[in-house]
């Protein structure tokens, strides 16, 4: 059977797709993610748009799908906005947690609680979740709402698929910022655009050197009306060398050199549509934040008698806000630890 080291004469690829979930919350965390994937470069260089790149779907369409359907046994890999809420669960993340728990098993990680899954995935966190009443205990058992066999099925079916097309899973990497952390940071910079910008490249630089230096081909889903990333990428990597490739309404892309290792960085508008890693991107910061709301909110439910929980959204973040105002007050809590800010 080939793989990814011995398919399309030895040249592979690794193309990294990255995305966030919570950016415009009143409540709980905001959660960016990176996945990585290692595939023959001839799926570069046949992909019939360069701006958007390999069409993974269509590689792996035997084991993925585009979209959820109960009459198709593929694993769901799509903008985790389009899964989430989509199955009759309590709390609606079981095709997020089928997806993310699948892909984990690839490289046999098998998370038996929350604080496990952030040691894989984003270890630095865990020491500040102390910090945080409502975190402090944040070892929730996984899988919440999916079933391990059926977490088993898919990965058979997505592990024999991904070797027959020549593609290997690398790992998914998380940044999280808690209330309290993306507080700080959006005080200090004044921009929460700023913010979501340097955890995208926290999250290049890790899988960077993950990677041992080679080259990226990277993907993002792109923010607001910004068109050009030049000045902020050469902040972020002082000292490369850049060239444009193109900067248009749709899409943003740059090459990058450091130390002789080429970088392609793409920004594309709803990019979890054009390309599959961000979209598995998608699904891991989804998922893991509602894994955060969901300890959130039993928190807070346990303190405060017939407590509706909460999303963290604007209005409904407001309501609940005003509904655990004495618990809170009693218990004295720092309200830049609870409220973020901007």
């Amino acid at each position: 059977m080939p793989t990814a080291a011995n398919t399309a004469g030895n040249a592979t690829a690794t193309i990294v797709g990255i995305d966030e979930a919570g950016y415009g919350p009143l409540l709980g965390p905001l959660v960016v993610s990176a996945v990585a994937f290692e595939v023959p470069m001839a799926l570069l260089t046949s992909a019939a748009d360069a701006a958007k790149g390999p069409d993974l779907w269509h590689v792996l369409r035997a084991s993925i799908a585009r979209e959820a359907s109960k009459k198709d046994p593929r694993l769901a890999v799509a903008d985790s906005k389009q899964l989430h809420g989509k199955t009759a669960t309590r709390y609606g993340i079981a095709l997020l947690e089928r997806a993310a728990l699948t892909f984990l098993a690839q490289a046999d990680r098998y998370p038996a609680n929350l604080v496990s899954l952030l040691r894989i995935v984003c270890p630095h966190v865990v020491e500040q979740l102390p910090r945080y009443p409502w975190y402090a205990r944040a070892e929730l058992p996984l899988p919440v709402e999916c079933s391990k066999d059926d977490v088993a099925v898919q990965r058979n079916a997505v592990t024999s698929d991904m070797a027959a097309a020549g593609v290997r899973f690398r790992g998914a990497w998380v940044e999280v910022l808690c209330e309290g952390n993306y507080n700080h940071l959006v005080s200090a910079t004044q921009n929460k655009a700023s913010v979501l910008f340097h955890q995208n490249m926290r999250l290049i630089q890790r899988i960077a050197e993950r990677t041992a230096g080679r080259p990226l081909w990277i993907w993002a889903d792109r923010h607001g009306g910004r068109t050009s990333y030049l000045r902020p990428l050469m902040s972020a990597w002082d000292g490369a060398e850049f060239e444009v490739l193109d900067e248009s309404p749709e899409h943003s892309g740059y090459r990058l050199t450091r130390s002789g290792t080429p970088w392609v960085i793409r920004f594309l508008v709803e990019g979890e549509t054009h390309q599959l890693p961000v979209a598995l991107a998608s699904i891991f910061s989804k998922y893991i934040r509602e894994l955060f709301m969901i300890c959130f909110n039993r928190y807070w439910c346990g303190r405060v008698p017939n407590l509706r929980p909460t999303a963290g959204y604007s209005q409904d973040g407001r309501r609940f806000l005003a509904d655990i105002e004495a618990a809170a007050t009693r218990q004295g809590l720092d309200r830049n630890w609870l409220i973020r800010v901007r």
